[in-house]
């Protein structure tokens, strides 16, 4: 199947699973719209799992609202089961298949995932699509300033993130069978097309002037490099595992807006720390990096670059301001469904309402460029 980013940009509008710091990390009891047939999917484990024995206990992750995630524990050993969401939903969004299928072409060469043990594409065993992968310990950090480790250790941390993107966009696609897992170029003004397309639309939600230089201007200056690589599309320190006690990264988790993309759009997503604050995506803009024992964004980037064999990566601006403008579209289309009531976050409005202040942060963005 050919992926297009016309139902990823869906897929992210859709997902309105922003986690809070400590309101992800634990389980809960299955919520009543969540809840599955436990003695169907034991019988499912039974048949498709090697190695399972009952009993099952099932509870929910308090994160996962867009797709519904599950801790699964036995006698033996815990596993982690993701779903398709109740309900009406829009074509390519919650592509459960897609997640289980790159994360099992990336555990053929060594990249750090959960093992899959299997995806069910039959809605009657518990009503919708769902795939079953290992239960990883280790520990989650809801933003990158890694204040929970010693200030000695927090480097090591962002460097192993670093690394790992690195790794990522290092492998081919073709040699672990996603050559068809997206389109190959053309992924920055698709994207720009599409979320240009869903902002003006999407009359409800409101205008604000930032976004519409945003929606004039990045479509006109679209650096001429054009690469094509696997990219995660959400890549950031709360969607990994760490190991307990080492700067060590055993999980890349969330792979649901992973596609074929460009990789430089991919890392500016995640370097977009840097210039974001604190409250927005876990930034770390405005922290004394110093004193944090943390390196600067230009360090970061040399890490990256020296990885990935780059000299330098002089359009990271605009690759960063494309990433906000995308995010800010994000929080726009959230506000646009609270004010047709169809938002299920507790937060979705304040979320949206977000969406002006990430899109002058982005404008921001483009005058740094306009001005050198």
């Amino acid at each position: 199947m050919v992926y297009c980013e016309e139902n990823q940009a869906r897929c992210i509008a859709q997902e309105d699973r922003m986690k809070e710091v400590d309101g992800f990390g634990g389980t809960i009891p299955v919520r009543d719209l969540h809840r599955i047939d436990e003695r169907a999917l034991t019988g499912w484990m039974q048949e498709n799992v090697a190695g399972f024995q009952g009993p099952l206990v099932v509870d929910q992750f308090k994160g996962g609202q867009s797709n519904p995630t599950y801790r699964l524990r036995t006698p033996l050993r815990s596993y982690v089961l993701r779903k398709k969401p109740p309900g009406v939903l829009l074509k390519g969004a919650h592509a459960v298949e897609r997640e289980a299928r790159v994360m099992a072409a990336l555990g053929t060469v060594g990249f750090p995932v959960p093992k899959i043990h299997g995806l069910c594409l039959d809605d009657s065993v518990i009503g919708s699509w769902f795939f079953v992968m290992d239960m990883v310990e280790g520990r989650i950090f809801w933003d990158a300033s890694f204040t929970d480790v010693p200030r000695a250790q927090r480097a090591d941390y962002l460097d192993a993130m670093n690394a790992t993107l690195a790794t990522l966009h290092s492998i081919s696609a073709e040699s672990i069978g996603l050559a068809d897992f997206g389109r190959s170029g053309g992924y920055v003004s698709r994207q720009i097309a599409r979320w240009s397309q869903q902002y003006v639309q999407d009359e409800l939600a409101g205008r604000h002037p930032a976004m519409d230089k945003l929606v004039e201007w990045l479509p006109a200056h679209i650096p001429m490099d054009d690469e094509t690589a696997i990219t995660h599309g959400d890549f950031r320190a709360d969607n990994m595992i760490f190991h307990p006690t080492e700067p060590r990264v055993l999980a890349v988790l969330d792979w649901e807006l992973s596609t074929l993309g460009h990789p430089l759009a991919d890392f500016a997503y995640n370097a977009m720390m840097y210039r974001m604050p604190p409250d927005i995506l876990g930034g770390i803009h405005g922290l004394n990096l110093i004193a944090q024992g943390l390196p600067d964004e230009a360090a970061y980037v040399a890490s990256y670059c020296r990885r990935t064999g780059r000299a330098a990566m002089p359009d990271l601006d605009f690759y960063i301001a494309f990433n906000m403008f995308r995010f800010a579209a994000i929080l726009h289309g959230i506000r646009g469904r609270v004010k047709r009531g169809t938002a299920s976050s507790a937060d979705a409005v304040a979320m949206g309402d977000r969406y002006r202040r990430v899109a002058d942060i982005a404008w921001g963005q483009v005058e740094i460029i306009r001005a050198r």
